[in-house]
């Protein structure tokens, strides 16, 4: 299978390259950049330690080269760019947001930035495999979920599906690593901005908030809101989403850990806590896992579920490789087996 990664230069696509390398059914690999092309990848990455090259992006040099493309580009160019790619019958699973929200006008207001046809983003399937994995085995253009969205939708599904809390008591305290922002030089992500720091942003007002949404709410039969606000902390890789809602009715902790293990009982790469335990960042690093912890007070009435992930594998690249693999039939944990990195 010949693949090309178009946007190579950003910590997505160095993490794609990472794990693709090491996909047993990935004969090529083929590197493309919408601004840094024309180079070899040490000049960006210099931990390769290859001369594998980049190109500049150019629609028939990926069709002469790939099958499928891993769109690992920023926000509003996978919009411009994938009809492009569709048109000459390439197959494309995109790691950006231009994909993910049914309607253009939801994405202009959201993102801030030209959507992609509305044909497209009817035909594109929600690639967060553990929920949505009979869509994935057929599509062609796989919209690869957000990180934010993939801890806090797995963190919640087996609650929505059940139909066990109100919907409407939902509230998420996401925290991430500042690689979730990409490679792009900005003042607020600098050392001396984040170091000894913990800041909140884009209160109210985070594009990852109608992607939560629409899902849970497909999840749980009904219109979702959620209060979802968003945290940077000073580490490089990592989130954490600390979800909490009312149950419809009285609940024990024994109760909801036993619905988490058998929800996730078949699933490779989601890990349920035992009672009482919970995770921990630094204990998915590297790695496709999702860690959940979960638990019920009896005092309060409330669920507290715990969600971890790294942000740049079960949140980006390890995602993508997962989709691929389960829409070509392989084994899903092909290119994403071993532990997570530790200390």
């Amino acid at each position: 299978m010949q693949v090309a990664i178009v946007g190579a230069s950003g910590y997505g696509g160095a993490e794609l390259y990472r794990l693709l390398k090491r996909h047993p059914e990935v004969k090529g690999i083929h590197l493309f950049a919408h601004s840094q092309g024309d180079q070899p990848l040490s000049a960006i990455f210099p931990h390769v330690g290859e001369e594998t090259w980049v190109g500049k992006f150019d629609v028939e040099a990926v069709a002469d080269c790939a099958e499928w493309v891993f769109m690992a580009t920023p926000s509003g160019v996978s919009a411009q760019l994938t009809p492009r790619l569709a048109a000459k019958g390439l197959k494309v699973i995109d790691l950006s947001g231009d994909l993910r929200l049914a309607r253009p006008e939801d994405y202009e207001t959201w993102y801030g930035k030209s959507p992609a046809p509305a044909a497209l983003l009817e035909k594109a399937v929600y690639g967060l495999t553990e929920l949505f994995r009979d869509a994935v085995r057929t599509a062609d253009l796989i919209a690869n979920p957000g990180c934010y969205p993939t801890a806090t939708l797995l963190g919640l599904a087996p609650l929505l599906k059940e139909r066990l809390i109100d919907v409407r008591s939902i509230i998420v305290d996401a925290k991430s690593g500042v690689s979730g922002a990409g490679r792009t030089s900005n003042v607020t992500h600098s050392f001396s901005e984040v170091n000894e720091n913990l800041s909140v942003y884009k209160v109210n007002r985070h594009q990852h908030i109608p992607e939560i949404e629409r899902f849970a709410g497909q999840l749980a039969g009904e219109t979702v809101q959620v209060s979802f606000l968003t945290h940077l902390i000073p580490m490089t890789r990592g989130m954490m989403c600390t979800i909490y809602a009312t149950p419809r009715q009285a609940v024990t902790a024994a109760d909801v850990h036993a619905l988490y293990r058998s929800f996730y009982a078949d699933e490779p790469f989601v890990r349920i806590r035992p009672a009482g335990q919970y995770p921990a960042t630094k204990e998915v690093t590297g790695s496709n896992y999702c860690d959940i912890g979960v638990t019920a007070d009896e005092r309060t009435g409330r669920i507290t579920v715990v969600s971890v992930i790294d942000n740049l594998v079960k949140g980006a690249a390890g995602q993508a490789v997962q989709n691929f693999n389960v829409r070509h039939g392989w084994p899903e944990t092909l290119a994403l087996e071993g532990t997570p990195l530790y200390p």
